[in-house]
């Protein structure tokens, strides 16, 4: 019984590692966006974060008929290219970013993270 029980926990110990890696580990994708820093901010009650949003060209809707702005909101973990986003608001930047599945409270409140700034203008 106690093998039994042991092989078990084992297993939901692995699961619980491999949902947790895929989910918040794996890069699901990568790219680049490009478009008109809006904001960049540190934020955060206990973990402080670096968020933003990136306005880019173009409209998109959720309903037919609307009208809304098409937006990207990202985080960002590295101090430099904090600096330089926090430096330059309002610019028209690109970024590369990576996506996971899921956020993680002390890389940021999104599933982007934007790891380097390609251009300023």
């Amino acid at each position: 019984m106690k093998s039994i029980l042991r092989t078990v926990l084992l297993l939901l110990i692995v699961s619980l590692a491999i949902f947790f890696f895929f989910f918040y580990c794996f890069v699901f994708g990568e790219g680049t966006k490009a478009g008109e820093m809006n904001f960049f901010v540190k934020k955060g009650y206990i973990f402080k974060t670096f968020e933003g949003r990136l306005i880019q060209t173009g409209y998109k809707s959720q309903v037919p008929g609307a009208i809304q702005s098409n937006e990207f909101e990202f985080s960002v973990t590295d101090e430099k290219v904090a600096a330089i986003l926090m430096s330059n608001s309002g610019a028209t930047v690109e970024l590369h970013y990576k996506e996971y599945l899921g956020s993680l409270p002390w890389r940021g409140m999104s599933k982007y993270i934007v790891d380097s700034v390609i251009t300023v203008k």
